[in-house]
């Protein structure tokens, strides 16, 4: 039997036709400041909470509801005899529905404000009646999401109450929100401290996904709860949903044109960049990009960090990409590239943002800074040195080798990619396929070869050598260094150390 409901709610939507929904069944509505003055002012008959305490609001509004005779209400158990006595002696009427939503902490800790202003926005009697309604669920109903509002109502409809199960998601909602909350709050008074003892995360779902990386498995794309970020800040102009491997590989592109100044652009293909390059202007980016791996790149992704204009839209839809993601569109480029009616057209604005990387393991997470840095220290290591030219390309090629999979390699020339090689399970691998394309293409004369990690043997720089390289560029650091300077300084060849390993696994 429903007949008490505490109403106290920061987000105003839906609750006022549910406020009357329980009038109208003669259910008795207490309530708090705003809140009581909202649903006051549009006909609803409320009780104020300090006219149920007998207690006024002080602090501020920090205490209203902090209060034995609310908690009381809320806590006792219907079928406990000691419990009903305990509050019929000390004139505290049962409360059996509580409705509340937060303080808007999420959207706070990012406004411009100082800390102690944002301090305010952590609220502390709502979730104190939320948790203790979810902790007596089976004898009050707890709302915490105004998504519920209907279904409730319609159950007390029909039947005058709302069933186990209902009641049971609804407290579980309450937790859920809570440790989503809790955990926005840790990392905002934690800021300062990289790895804390538990690691809270605050994420919200934003859509359900068709399916995770194959059909069979399922899916759901979540998003902080606090800060920008570029996969969840952005804007779909065109194309259809977006997919669980689509915001894999977007998320790898987006970060591969960011870690260039210049005008950049990246296709991308299975989580690893295939083209990439760098020019004075967006359509030669694309072209030269494009030039990288005119086969792989086919149904890939395609990312730019300056805007797309009409010139390069037109050569874009030539083929077929699954998504172009760019800070923004032409408004005729647009208008072309919404041609292709199943083509993902993103326009994000935030660059890359992150400052862990987080990967799942059976019963745990990994967490680890970001790869940031690119070199430790630039140091010649042979007796040929490399020109001024080779050692920008080598640069270059490093900005991009570290977001491909380990074990990496490419080969750079004139700031743009000629053949990317990597995911293997030995170094000679890839650079034997890298090598070969590239010779397949025509392109090796005046390449320099880039390595994310160092060079284990000897014969990956024989290898090289094989195809005329005349520059290479690695971290360095195995126990068989002298083993690749031997050989390339017996075939002429300068190599750089950078001091800096990639590993991207």
């Amino acid at each position: 039997m429903i007949e008490r409901a505490l109403i106290s709610v920061f987000y105003k939507e839906g609750i006022l036709e549910f406020a009357k929904f329980l009038q109208n069944r003669g259910v008795e509505i207490i309530s708090t400041g705003g809140t009581f003055k909202y649903l006051k002012e549009n006909g609803i008959g409320v009780v104020e909470v300090s006219d149920v305490t007998g207690f006024d609001e002080i602090l501020d509004g920090r205490v209203k509801t902090l209060h034995p005779i609310i908690h009381s209400g809320i806590l006792a158990i219907r079928d406990n005899k000691e419990h009903m006595d305990t509050i019929k002696a000390k004139n505290i009427n049962p409360i059996d529905i509580v409705i509340v939503n937060l303080y808007p902490f999420f959207e706070k800790v990012d406004a411009d404000l100082n800390f102690d202003e944002k301090v305010e926005f952590i609220d502390i009697g709502g979730p104190t009646m939320l948790r203790a309604a979810a902790k007596n669920f089976q004898d009050v109903l707890v709302l915490s999401d105004t998504n519920d509002y209907k279904n409730v109502m319609e159950q007390i409809e029909k039947t005058g109450d709302v069933d186990y199960n209902t009641r049971k998601t609804c407290a579980g909602k309450v937790f859920n929100l809570m440790s989503a909350y809790d955990g926005a709050i840790s990392r905002f008074f934690l800021s300062d401290v990289e790895y804390p003892e538990y690691y809270s995360m605050s994420y919200k779902k934003a859509m359900d996904l068709r399916y995770g990386e194959n059909p069979h498995q399922t899916a759901a794309f979540y998003t902080a709860t606090t800060g920008k970020a570029a996969m969840k800040d952005y804007e779909q102009l065109n194309g259809k949903e977006l997919s669980y491997n689509n915001f894999k590989d977007m998320d790898i592109a987006w970060k591969t044109v960011w870690e260039f100044d210049e005008i950049a652009c990246c296709g991308l293909k299975h989580n690893t960049p295939c083209g990439v390059a760098i020019a004075d202007n967006v359509y030669d980016a694309y072209l030269r990009a494009f030039a990288g791996d005119s086969v792989s790149i086919f149904g890939g992704i395609i990312a730019f960090n300056t805007a797309v204009d009409k010139k390069t839209a037109e050569e874009m839809v030539k083929i077929f990409f699954e998504i172009v993601i760019a800070p923004d569109f032409d408004e005729d480029a647009l208008e072309v590239l919404k041609k292709k009616k199943n083509l993902r057209v993103i326009k994000c604005a935030v660059k890359p943002s992150d400052n862990f990387d987080l990967a799942k393991v059976d019963g745990g997470i990994l967490v680890q800074s970001i790869d940031k840095d690119l070199v430790s220290e630039v140091k010649v290591v042979t007796e040929a040195k490399p020109t001024e030219k080779e050692m920008q390309d080598m640069l270059f090629g490093m900005k991009v080798v570290k977001l491909v999979k380990s074990n990496a390699v490419l080969l750079a020339k004139d700031g743009r990619t000629i053949a990317i090689g990597g995911g293997s399970v030995n170094r000679i691998w890839p650079t034997e396929e890298a090598l070969k394309r590239a010779e397949e293409k025509g392109e090796l004369e005046g390449a320099v070869f880039v390595s994310d990690a160092y060079f284990p043997f000897g014969d990956v720089v024989a290898e090289i050598a094989k195809y005329g390289i005349k520059a290479i560029v690695q971290p360095g650091g195995s126990i068989n260094d002298q083993l690749s300077i031997d050989e390339c300084n017996k075939h002429g060849i300068s190599m750089v150390f950078t001091g800096l390993r990639h590993f991207k696994h």
